[in-house]
């Protein structure tokens, strides 16, 4: 994220420290953090960041709980803006880590080597992905997986992303033939993902060049 991107930014949420807190919590959904550890990951004054987390908090932007006798806080995920947010926010983090990841004119290794990994798995037929796993998407699916491919090796192929992304994933699994149907019928679930920004990872059948 560039330093006009920053401002701009600034300009349109009104205070850094609240920008710097969405970034934050919404590259890190499921995760908690309690008020002196977000001061220090995101270096700014503990008054500042309290009296931000109780903006967000009174809005439903975060939730909090205690847990250790600690008061911890962490991305609303239920929140009514939250996809949004996160294509702005998410997106950003992503941007930087493919640069970071890149080797010249290689582009971002290892989000080809969980593909290269998703398209071997044994009765795979269509992979797309969405969401905070393509810049700019503002899908609350992050990837829609078909096919009969064991569970338990969809399961590790997702945390295997999870890990790749340090976050967690909003993923779907389904047979081809409900698919197929969902997609012949318009369905809107489908539809929303497919009409909206995403990549094709795999489509065996070509049934979505149809």
């Amino acid at each position: 994220m560039g330093k006009k991107d920053v401002t701009t930014i600034d300009a349109l949420f009104g205070s850094k420290t609240r920008v710097k807190l969405l970034h934050l919590f919404l590259n890190n959904p499921g995760k908690a953090f309690y008020v002196r550890e977000i001061t220090r990951l995101i270096d700014e004054q503990i008054n500042s960041v309290r009296r931000e987390l109780a903006n967000m908090l009174g809005v439903g932007v975060i939730v909090s709980n205690t847990a250790d006798n600690k008061l911890y806080y962490e991305i609303n995920q239920m929140y009514e803006f939250y996809t949004p947010f996160r294509a702005i926010f998410a997106g950003n983090e992503r941007k930087s880590k493919q640069k970071t990841k890149s080797q010249g004119n290689s582009g971002d290794v290892e989000t080809d080597t969980w593909k290269q990994t998703a398209c071997q798995l044994k009765g795979m037929r269509v992979i797309v992905s969405a969401g905070i796993l393509v810049e700019g998407s503002a899908s609350a699916v992050d990837l829609l997986i078909v096919g009969s491919a064991a569970p338990l090796k969809v399961k590790a192929l997702v945390a295997e992303i999870e890990r790749l992304e340090s976050r967690e994933l909003n993923y779907t699994a389904m047979s081809y033939d409900e698919f197929y149907y969902r997609l012949s019928v318009r369905d809107r679930f489908i539809s929303e993902i497919l009409t909206g920004k995403h990549e094709v990872v795999m489509d065996i059948d070509n049934v979505l060049a149809e």
